[in-house]
């Protein structure tokens, strides 16, 4: 029965968040299962963009693999409805516009036109989901070791004064959004956050720099387990992390600076 209630929760929710928007604002529609339907669990590997510029990161991992951080049924919606509506329509997007063939996605959220909400939703839904499934791994160390450790005592103080305001940021965060980890543009690390898709790439942030590490905190990537426990959630991120994909995100960002 829990079960039942908590995959009418998911689908309702994902086509409350589809109504009354522009075909490509929205992030997916999926009809409510009867009660006779099965819920098949897909797998990874078999989800892909339509041809675009752009492609979804392939996990390196199951859907099931996170648990109990994140459970299977959140992981699978997430990542092959959200995340893979976000990059179709990005890619509709550029095929319609000349101008941004063959750019990186990092210079298009840096020059975007934060006026324009199709572009800003989906450039940003595409850069801020690949960069949180490839930030996540199972059996996860729950700290970084060598450069980054050293850094993040050096601009934090301690490890666990930067685990509490990235925790801090994402609890205090009103609403759908973000929270960073990034390297400003003095080499040195802060913590952010930011509404909606927007990312501390984009023009007019308050706090601009290079993401390494981000947490989304969409009720879509947490409410089945967690409900409004939103803080539970976040703590529990903290033991999937894969520091060595931000470490090496920390070394590229401070390399070209």
């Amino acid at each position: 029965m829990k079960k039942g209630i908590a995959l009418a929760l998911c689908f309702s929710f994902i086509i409350l968040t589809s109504c009354n928007k522009k075909k490509l604002t929205e992030v997916v529609e999926v009809p409510l299962p009867s009660a006779e339907e099965k819920v098949t669990i897909g797998h990874p590997d078999d989800v892909t963009a339509d041809e675009g510029q752009f492609a979804l990161a392939k996990l390196p991992y199951e859907y099931n693999a996170l648990m109990p951080s994140i459970d299977i049924l959140t992981m699978e919606v997430h990542y092959s409805k959200h995340y893979l509506t976000y990059t179709n329509n990005l890619n509709k997007l550029i095929e319609a516009d000349p101008l941004m063939v063959d750019l990186a996605i990092e210079d298009i959220l840096k020059k975007l036109d934060m006026n324009n909400a199709d572009l800003r939703n989906n450039a940003g839904g595409y850069y801020n989901h690949t960069l949180f499934f490839e930030g996540l791994a199972p059996k996860s160390e729950e700290q970084p070791k060598d450069t980054l450790a050293t850094v993040i005592t050096r601009d934090f103080g301690s490890f666990e004064v930067f685990k509490n305001q990235f925790i801090d940021a994402a609890e205090k965060q009103f609403g759908s959004g973000w929270a960073w980890l990034i390297v400003d543009k003095a080499g040195k690390l802060s913590v952010t956050s930011t509404p909606n898709q927007d990312n501390p790439l984009m023009p007019t942030q308050t706090v601009k720099g290079i993401p390494i590490l981000c947490l989304d905190v969409w009720e879509h990537a947490y409410y089945l387990d967690y409900r409004y426990k939103r803080k539970k959630y976040i703590e529990a991120f903290f033991k999937v992390i894969n520091w060595k994909k931000v470490s090496e995100r920390y070394e590229e960002a401070t390399a070209v600076k």
